[in-house]
C-alpha cells in the first residue's frame, strides 16, 4: 500500500499586542516571524531568507505592522531602506492538532453507559471554548476577569471574617468544595496563595504567560472587600507558564 505523506503541522503563533492576542497561522508569516524573533532584519534579507517575492513579503509585513505585531524604522546606513523588528510580546504557540478533539471523544466514551461527571463536562467545555478563542486570536482575559470580580464580590459575604487567617481558611475551603483546585497559604508578608490542580488553567497548553484571569478577578474582589482598598493581586506562577502550580501574590501593585 502506498504511504500517504502528511504535511507537517504549522503551529499557531500567539503574540500579545496593545489591542489583544494575535494568532498567526499563515506559514509564510510564521517563517518571517521566526526570523525576526532572533534579530531585527532589513527588508531585502527577509525576502532572501524567506524565498518569497518582494511583493508577497511586503504585503505580509504591512499586515503585521497594522496588527501591531511588528514595527519598522529607517536604516541609518541607508535611509531609503527599513529595518523590521517584533514590537509585541511572543506568548508561545498552539498546535493545530491540539488534543481538544481527543479529550471530547474521551469524555463521551467515559460518559456512555454510566453517570456522567458534570464537573468534568463543564471543565472540558470551559477549556474547549477558551482554546478555540485563543486559536482565533480573541483576547478573553478581560471578560473572564470582570466575571470573576463580580462572583468574588458576591462570594465575600459567605467567607468574610475580621480575622485574616479565618477568612483565608474559609476561602481555601470554598476552593476545595467547588473543585477549583487545592489552595494553600504560603507567606503572609507578602500574602502568597498557591493553587494546585487549578480548574481554570491546568489543562491549557503552555503559552508562556499566566492565564488565570477568572481566579485573579475573584481574588482581587475578595481582598478589596476584606482590606477596604485594592491591595494589588498578581499571578506569578501558572500551569500555562510551565509551572507545577499557580501562585497569587497579594500586596503588589
Amino acid at each position: 500500500m502506498k504511504k500517504v505523506k502528511t504535511k507537517p503541522q504549522i503551529p499557531i503563533e500567539l503574540f500579545g499586542t496593545d489591542t489583544g492576542i494575535k494568532a498567526i497561522d499563515n506559514p509564510v508569516l510564521v517563517n518571517i516571524l521566526s526570523m525576526l524573533k532572533n534579530s531585527e532584519m532589513p527588508f531585502d534579507e527577509i525576502v532572501t531568507r524567506s524565498g518569497r517575492a518582494k511583493s508577497t513579503v511586503s504585503v505580509h509585513l504591512t499586515h503585521m505592522i497594522d496588527a501591531g505585531v511588528i514595527g519598522s524604522r529607517v536604516d541609518v546606513r541607508d535611509r531609503r531602506k527599513k529595518i523590521f523588528f517584533i514590537k509585541s510580546s511572543y506568548l508561545g504557540d498552539l498546535k493545530k492538532d491540539y488534543s481538544i478533539d481527543d479529550d471530547i471523544r474521551d469524555y463521551i466514551g467515559r460518559a456512555q453507559g454510566g453517570t456522567p461527571d458534570m464537573f468534568d463536562f463543564y471543565r472540558l467545555m470551559f477549556r474547549t471554548i477558551r482554546v478555540e478563542l485563543y486559536q482565533k486570536g480573541i483576547n478573553i482575559e478581560p471578560i473572564l476577569s470582570d466575571a470573576g470580580f463580580k462572583i468574588g464580590q458576591a462570594l465575600y459575604s459567605g467567607i468574610a471574617s475580621n480575622e485574616l487567617d479565618v477568612m483565608l481558611s474559609n476561602l481555601s475551603k470554598f476552593w476545595s468544595d467547588h473543585q477549583l483546585g487545592r489552595m494553600y497559604i504560603g507567606n503572609i508578608d507578602p500574602l502568597t496563595i498557591y493553587v494546585y490542580d487549578c480548574f481554570e488553567c491546568c489543562d491549557l497548553p503552555v503559552i508562556g504567560r499566566p492565564a488565570c484571569a477568572f481566579d485573579l478577578g475573584m481574588l482581587r474582589a475578595i481582598f478589596i472587600e476584606h482590606f477596604g482598598r485594592d491591595p494589588g493581586v498578581q499571578e506569578t506562577e501558572c500551569y500555562t507558564m510551565g509551572d507545577s502550580r499557580c501562585c497569587f501574590v497579594i500586596g503588589i501593585k
